[in-house]
C-alpha cells in the first residue's frame, strides 16, 4: 500500500474502563472494551466495523475521534492512531483537548440515534451552524449560506433551517446529523450505526446519500454496524469484531460471500433470508450470550460459543493470519 494513500493508521488500540467498588471506592477490575485493534483507512475508502452489541466497535470509533476521555476521565486508552494530515503525521491518541482542537474539524461523527443526538432546544439551522461558529472564522452571512448549501446536499430545503428536530422524521433527522458532520469539510467521518434506528426503506436512502457525498467530496468513512448486509453495501473492507478483538478482515464481498471465521459465519447465518424456498439449517445462529468483557474466556474469546472449538483453543489467543485473501484469527477455519 502506498503511504500517500493512507489517511488513518490505527495500531494496537486498547481501551480499558476501570470498575470501582467498596465503601471506599477502589479499582477492583477493568472492562477490556477494546483489546489490540489495528487497521488502516485510505483516502476515499469506507471500512466497516461489524459485530454484536457490546463487542467494542462504538468504543473504537469514539477513541479515534478522541472523545472518550471527555466522557470518562478514568478511561485508559493506549496504542496509536496516526492521522495523515497535510502538515504531517500526528498521533490523535496522544493529544489532549487543546491539542485535538486543531484536528477536530477533520474528524466528525454521525451518531446512532437521530432522536437524541440533536439538541431539541435548537433549530436545525443552529445545530448545523454550531460547528462553523466553533471551528471557522466565517461571518454570520457566510455561515448561514453554508447551512443552506449543506441542507440542499442532504436532500432538505433551506426552509427547514428554522424548524426544530421534533418536527422531522427519523430519516430527516439523520440527514441533519450528516449535514452537521459535513459542516467543517471533514476528511474522515465515523458513522456509528447511522441507520439502525431507521426503517429499511429509509436506511437505503441514507446509505445512498452517504455514498453520493463520499464520491462528490472525497470523504473517508468508518462505518459501524451490527448488520453485515448493510456494511457490505457501503464498505470496501470489513473488520469483524468480537469482544474487543478483530477476528476477520478483508474485502467486503469476500467476507460476505465466503466468511472463514466461525463467528463471521454465524453472524451471517443470523441475517433474515428473503427467499422462502431456502431453509435455514437447524442449530444455525449464535449460541448463548456474549461473555462479559470483565471476565473474558482464556485463549480464543469465541470458544465458549464456537461450534468447532477444541481444548487447545483455551490455551492461547489465535493471531490474525493471512489466508485466502483476508486475515482470520482461527487455525481451524476452512
Amino acid at each position: 500500500m502506498d503511504i500517500s494513500d493512507l489517511i488513518l493508521d490505527v495500531q494496537d488500540l486498547h481501551v480499558h474502563f476501570p470498575v470501582f467498588g467498596g465503601i471506599i471506592p477502589r479499582k477492583k477490575a477493568s472492562v477490556h472494551a477494546v483489546d489490540g485493534v489495528s487497521f488502516t483507512l485510505k483516502k476515499g475508502e469506507t471500512i466497516g466495523l461489524v459485530g454484536e452489541s457490546g463487542c467494542g466497535k462504538t468504543t473504537v470509533g469514539r477513541a479515534i475521534v478522541n472523545i472518550l476521555r471527555a466522557m470518562n476521565y478514568r478511561v485508559d486508552v493506549s496504542g496509536r492512531a496516526f492521522y495523515h494530515h497535510e502538515s504531517g503525521i500526528v498521533d490523535l491518541l496522544a493529544l489532549r483537548r487543546k491539542g485535538m482542537r486543531s484536528y477536530r474539524s477533520d474528524l466528525q461523527m454521525v451518531f446512532q440515534d437521530p432522536y437524541s443526538s440533536l439538541n431539541p432546544r435548537m433549530t436545525v439551522g443552529q445545530i448545523i451552524e454550531e460547528p462553523l461558529t466553533i471551528h471557522t472564522k466565517f461571518v454570520q452571512a457566510e455561515r448561514q449560506e453554508r447551512v443552506r448549501w449543506l441542507l440542499a446536499k442532504v436532500g432538505l430545503s433551506s426552509e427547514h433551517a428554522g424548524r426544530y428536530p421534533h418536527e422531522f422524521s427519523g430519516g430527516q433527522r439523520q440527514r441533519v446529523g450528516i449535514a452537521r458532520a459535513l459542516a467543517t469539510n471533514p476528511k474522515i467521518i465515523v458513522a456509528d450505526e447511522p441507520v439502525s434506528a431507521l426503517d429499511v426503506s429509509i436506511q437505503a436512502q441514507v446509505i445512498n446519500l452517504m455514498q453520493d457525498l463520499q464520491e462528490e467530496l472525497g470523504l473517508s468513512y468508518i462505518f459501524i454496524a451490527h448488520d453485515l448486509s448493510v456494511v457490505r453495501h457501503i464498505s470496501d473492507r470489513i473488520f469483524v469484531m468480537y469482544l474487543g478483538e478483530i477476528v476477520e478482515s478483508g474485502p467486503s464481498e469476500e467476507i460476505y460471500r465466503h466468511p472463514l471465521h466461525p463467528y463471521s459465519k454465524l453472524l451471517l447465518s443470523a441475517l433474515p433470508r428473503p427467499n422462502p424456498t431456502v431453509r435455514r439449517e437447524r442449530g444455525s445462529g449464535l449460541r448463548g450470550d456474549l461473555p462479559s468483557p470483565l471476565n473474558k474466556p482464556s485463549g480464543c474469546a469465541f470458544r465458549t460459543r464456537c461450534p468447532i472449538a477444541s481444548p487447545s483453543c483455551a490455551e492461547q489467543t489465535p493471531p490474525l493470519e493471512f489466508r485466502d485473501g483476508r486475515f482470520v484469527a482461527c487455525p481451524y477455519s476452512e
